[in-house]
């Protein structure tokens, strides 16, 4: 990663500012990346999480957008009314990490609190999560999550890895890893890759329901 970063600098140094005539990175060998870290809530944590931030409004609707779409924070913080379609059910994001246009779904639990708050939202401020009166700054969920988190007893557990535990349980429900992708707005398939062996799983618990079905289990 530290190569790539200082790669990328050095290209920009190249083209377009012309500081340099060539990259010396491109020399270097780079190593192989691990497959990243993978940590996602049991259903069990999901529950006590989501229990534990049922008293702080914005943190409870953000957690379960974050889970239901796969977003990323920034995407689910940033969220505006115009993006929100509620005749069709879904989030349009403009301006993604990869440049690219991505719909999120918008459904359950999260789907109806939404509605509810666009029956009270400010007319003259169109962010789902506006800022705060007192102080007019983005109201932020540090210390509302720190706080769930220490309730429901969970431990390393990070606000991306809700983005994990979406993409982890799309994959045991059998869904693709290039429909993941799409999904998570991954451009390439080796950034979940690293959900691959749940994939694994779900195809030997789908075994077991063949062999049963055929009285053969």
């Amino acid at each position: 990663r530290y190569v790539a970063a200082l790669s990328a600098c050095l290209t920009h140094a190249v083209k377009p500012l012309e500081w340099l005539d060539r990259n010396p990175c491109r020399l270097v060998t780079k190593a192989k990346e691990n497959a990243g870290r993978v940590r996602f809530l049991s259903q069990d944590e999901m529950k006590r999480l989501l229990d534990a931030s049922r008293p702080h409004a914005d943190l409870n609707l953000a957690l379960l957008l974050s889970l239901t779409t796969g977003g990323r924070q920034s995407e689910i913080m940033g969220l505006r009314w115009p993006q929100v379609d509620f005749q069709r059910q879904t989030i349009l994001l403009h301006d993604t990490k990869n440049g690219e246009k991505r719909v999120l779904p918008l459904v359950g639990e999260a789907y109806t609190l939404l509605q509810e708050r666009a029956k009270v939202r400010n007319l003259k401020d169109d962010r789902v999560f506006p800022p705060a009166k007192a102080t007019g700054k983005n109201r932020g969920l540090r210390e509302a999550w720190d706080k769930a988190l220490k309730t429901a007893g969970i431990s390393n557990f990070r606000w991306h890895d809700l983005r994990h535990t979406a993409a982890s349980y799309l994959v045991m429900n059998g869904v693709s890893l290039v429909e993941v992708a799409k999904i998570l707005g991954h451009r390439t398939l080796s950034m979940v890759a690293r959900y691959a062996h749940l994939s694994d799983e779900h195809v030997v618990a789908t075994g077991k329901q063949l062999a049963e079905k055929m009285g053969v289990a």
